[in-house]
């Protein structure tokens, strides 16, 4: 690589490039780490641990029936529609190694979003939870879904914790609706089914689909960016190579709280993790915080990762200070920005920086972060990871000079192929072999990258540009604020305003005085107009603030009072 700014921060044990093509395919990838890690725990889900080589057992028994029981082919999209339970990466695994295309979706999807996924996807199989089987069941005739695999909450806790686990889900909780799906196989049936057969190894090419992984949709329909083997593994190679500075092989506990059909906590959590040898403690549920903060109590936890919003929700519980965090190692903040209130507060309690970084589902997803050798700087996404490029550009796609803010472009092994059938939206998302990332940055003369804002999350005040992080980020320092938003709503004019929502941690606050503390640190256009508080504020899966139904509410409330 040239010589770019940001090279000269990264730790003497970590190379400039890493070689995408040191291995064929993540199955090469995976039979080495199946090999070298064989008796070490690798998930623990429910107070049930699996070993590496179970995992290797059980993955090729999901492969072994694939193969034998269904007229799956390589190259056939199978949708996993899992929460954090220990089926997830035995069905993931599983597909890859039979040369298929995982299409990751959302549990909590509706049967409208899921026949969306389904349709576009051209998916011919799925692995769900009976939780969701009933929105299946509604737009199933609609699909080219083939092989249907059902598994329940229990499954994989044992003979006798299992049968209880599901009784309960089903008939205490009552959290598994009806729904009538004869066709459908049961997981503990394809399980024993694919260990009596014959498993066939298969090579995939590092050219060949992985992932078709769908955007998040929090600024329009979400769209499937087809992920190569090599994406992959060259994403995992690289955040492998900075873990290295701080992690050991086959010494490290990391906690997985975000779902692992988000391609963040996939990536950066389980695959690059189990290349390290890594144990991997799965959380079902994280909105249980107390439920969470006592799987917490019972690991020595060496690394943990989230978003903001869950750090902060930690952050606040009683009982999160009380845990022992003389293991912990890393903890990485990603999917949205953190707010620097969150990190100083994190750093003073755990004793462990949040480091923060960066990425998108179009770049399998990791592109920036800040080194785990003490560098870090609060308030960046740190900066490129090895043999990627960026530059900030304005809208002609020149660069600008530094501390300039611009449209961050990233170029690497990582970037995606395209959209999946949809040429014109890939045309349109790379300049010039560049993929534009739709967020405005702003890079430092070393190197240390600062995102601004979501270019379509911009606010436009009387000519002024209005970044609504900015804003966030000064509300969250104020002591009775737990959670902000900010948003741009039309004035009576037609222009833009700042509007804010709040959810409060003293109910004792109020607009008059939150209006006084913005005045006080932030220029007067910045100033929110209109204050709004909340219970809580609309999130995505994985906590991110959906600012487009904050939008779509303020734009409904207008129209209601305007008839």
């Amino acid at each position: 690589m040239e010589n770019y700014p940001w090279l000269q921060h990264y730790p003497k044990a970590v190379s400039p490039t890493i070689d995408p093509d040191r291995y064929q395919s993540l199955v090469s990838l995976f039979e080495e780490c199946f090999s070298k890690y064989q008796s070490l725990p690798m998930c623990e889900n429910m107070g049930r641990m699996i070993t590496y080589r179970e995992v290797d057992k059980l993955s090729k028994a999901f492969t072994a029936y694939l193969q034998k029981y269904t007229s799956l082919k390589p190259g056939d999209h199978i949708v996993i529609q899992l929460p954090n339970l220990l089926q997830y990466p035995i069905a993931l695994l599983g597909i890859l190694r039979a040369g298929m295309v995982v299409v990751n979706m959302n549990p909590l999807y509706t049967s409208y979003e899921m026949e969306h996924q389904l349709r576009d996807s051209k998916a011919k199989a799925i692995v769900l939870l009976a939780n969701f089987a009933h929105n299946l069941e509604k737009i199933l005739s609609k699909t080219a879904i083939q092989t249907t695999i059902i598994t329940e909450v229990g499954d994989m806790l044992g003979r006798l914790k299992g049968p209880l686990v599901n009784f309960a889900v089903k008939h205490i909780t009552r959290l598994v609706p009806r729904y009538d799906l004869p066709q459908a196989i049961a997981w503990k049936k394809v399980l024993r089914a694919g260990q009596q057969a014959s498993f066939h190894r298969v090579s995939p090419r590092n050219n060949q689909t992985a992932f078709l992984q769908y955007t998040g949709g929090t600024t329009g329909v979400s769209k499937g960016a087809v992920l190569t083997h090599r994406n992959i593994v060259a994403n995992i190679e690289q955040m492998a190579s900075c873990m290295r500075v701080k992690l050991q092989e086959k010494k490290e506990i990391t906690i997985t709280p975000l779902p692992l059909y988000h391609i963040f906590s996939l990536i950066v959590n389980l695959l690059a993790m189990m290349q390290l040898g890594a144990k991997n403690v799965l959380i079902t549920n994280p909105r249980n915080i107390k439920g969470f903060i006592k799987e917490l109590r019972k690991h020595r936890f060496t690394c943990i990762s989230g978003v903001n919003t869950l750090f902060s929700t930690l952050l606040t519980h009683k009982e999160f200070s009380s845990l022992d965090f003389s293991s912990l190692k890393v903890a990485l903040a990603g999917g949205m920005a953190v707010h620097k209130a969150v990190a100083k507060q994190w750093e003073a309690i755990t004793g462990t920086p949040l480091v923060e970084g960066y990425g998108l589902t179009e770049a399998s997803p990791a592109v920036t972060c800040n080194m785990l050798d003490g560098t870090h700087r609060i308030g960046t996404i740190g900066i490129p990871l090895p043999s990627t490029v960026v530059k900030i550009a304005d809208d002609d796609g020149k660069e600008v000079v530094f501390g300039i803010p611009g449209n961050l472009l990233v170029k690497g092994p990582q970037v995606m192929q395209e959209y999946w059938q949809q040429p014109e939206e890939t045309a349109q998302v790379f300049v010039k072999d560049w993929l534009q990332t739709g967020d405005i940055a702003v890079m430092d003369q070393d190197g240390f990258i600062s995102i601004i804002d979501r270019k379509k999350e911009m606010i436009n005040v009387s000519g002024f540009n209005v970044y609504p992080n900015e804003i966030e980020n000064v509300v969250s320092e104020h002591p009775k604020v737990l959670e902000v938003g900010a948003i741009g709503v039309p004035d009576q004019s037609g222009k833009e305003e700042v509007r804010l929502y709040v959810v409060r941690k003293d109910p004792q606050l109020t607009a008059e005085a939150l209006i006084a503390y913005c005045r006080e640190r932030l220029t007067r256009y910045k100033v929110p107009k209109h204050i709004v508080f909340r219970d809580s504020i609309p999130k995505s899966n994985v906590g991110k603030i959906l600012k487009r139904v904050l939008k779509e509410e303020a734009i409904q409330s207008t129209t209601s009072r305007s008839t």
